[in-house]
């Protein structure tokens, strides 16, 4: 299936760590933002272990990781919140309590559609991808009936539809032709990773941050040509809900 007409009013993408929205979906929620959608995110760790300096300050890495994802969500358009669960890196699990956080967020928001890691993607190795893979499927059920979690004391939301991203077997194409520089524009916001996701010196003379820019664009365009689109994000499309 290849990229559908309309545009969620209202989407909250739900990640492990700042910038897997980025990486991820970026693009799409680019696309839609520029089309009035409403963009929220949801990260579920603080980021604190997305350095490979063992001397490293901890809780200023936090901060900044912090900052960097409520620019990089400005640089995609998005006007809905940043929210953080800060769970310590590494330390997510998918327990009843974290459901219950994330299905709280879920009724808050109210999106029509909840995006997420595939927590069935083979060979997974991060943990937090996992975890929150399947805390996102979970909260989705747990939000949309009324009979969970009532003590949220909030009205039961059913989101339309959930997108999962890093897909093992996608089965929708989204057309992001054009929203490339913009995912590119998100992703260099993410500073404090250039080292350990993107491959930038911090001395860089734009020759690494040229070459990240290209390889992202090239995913893209690798992936829009599977059916026939400049550029494209895939995604395992699962509703009505």
């Amino acid at each position: 299936m290849t990229s559908s007409e309309n545009v969620p009013a209202r989407a909250l993408a739900i990640a492990a760590h700042p910038d897997d929205v980025e990486f991820q979906c970026g693009a799409t929620l680019a696309r839609w933002a520029a089309s009035g959608c409403e963009v929220h995110h949801l990260l579920c760790t603080d980021g604190s272990k997305g350095t490979w300096d063992p001397d490293a300050d901890l809780e200023a890495l936090v901060a900044t990781r912090r900052e960097e994802q409520r620019a990089a969500a400005r640089a995609l358009g998005a006007t809905g919140e940043v929210a953080f669960l800060d769970v310590v890196d590494g330390e997510l699990a998918a327990t009843r309590e974290m459901t219950s956080e994330i299905a709280a967020w879920i009724r808050r928001v109210r999106p029509d559609v909840v995006l997420g890691h595939d927590p069935w993607k083979r060979y997974r190795l991060h943990p937090d991808h996992r975890a929150a893979g399947f805390l996102t499927v979970d909260a989705v059920v747990a939000a949309r009936d009324p009979h969970f979690f009532p003590d949220h004391g909030l009205a039961h939301h059913r989101p339309d539809e959930l997108w999962l991203f890093e897909a093992d077997e996608p089965d929708h194409h989204e057309d992001v032709t054009g929203f490339g520089p913009t995912k590119v524009a998100a992703l260099e916001c993410h500073r404090s990773q250039f080292v350990t996701t993107m491959g930038i010196d911090p001395d860089d003379d734009g020759t690494q941050a040229e070459a990240f820019s290209r390889r992202i664009l090239d995913e893209l365009a690798e992936a829009g040509a599977e059916v026939g689109l400049t550029h494209a994000e895939r995604f395992k499309r699962i509703g009505p809900l």
